[in-house]
């Protein structure tokens, strides 16, 4: 049982790779643009009930806090422009093609 649940987890990281990626480099790469969004972002998940603040359901261990619903680090989620949220609570600001051209 514990293998199908990290064989899920890799699964969702080679899956999401580009947009954790993205918001890796965001978060490492600091602009006040990104971090306006990740901040009104931020204030939305604080008060959502899957938020994860013990890292229980994270996909990477020790990443907290994370979504519960899709296990992302919001470090990285907040900060991921072509992100959603999976509760529907905030959108992607950008498609993945217009993130592949802003980065080009």
């Amino acid at each position: 049982m514990k293998k199908k649940g990290i064989s899920k987890k890799i699964k969702a990281i080679i899956t999401n790779r580009k947009k954790i990626a993205e918001g890796l480099w965001n978060y490492a790469n600091p602009k006040e643009s990104i971090e306006r969004v990740a901040s009104y972002r931020n204030n939305i998940c604080l008060s959502c009930p899957s938020i994860d603040l013990r890292g229980s359901s994270c996909i990477a261990p020790g990443s907290q806090p994370c979504c519960s619903l899709c296990g992302c680090s919001l470090k990285f989620k907040l900060r991921s422009m072509s992100s959603d949220c999976p509760a529907g609570l905030w959108n992607a600001v950008l498609s993945e093609d217009e993130e592949d051209k802003l980065y080009e």
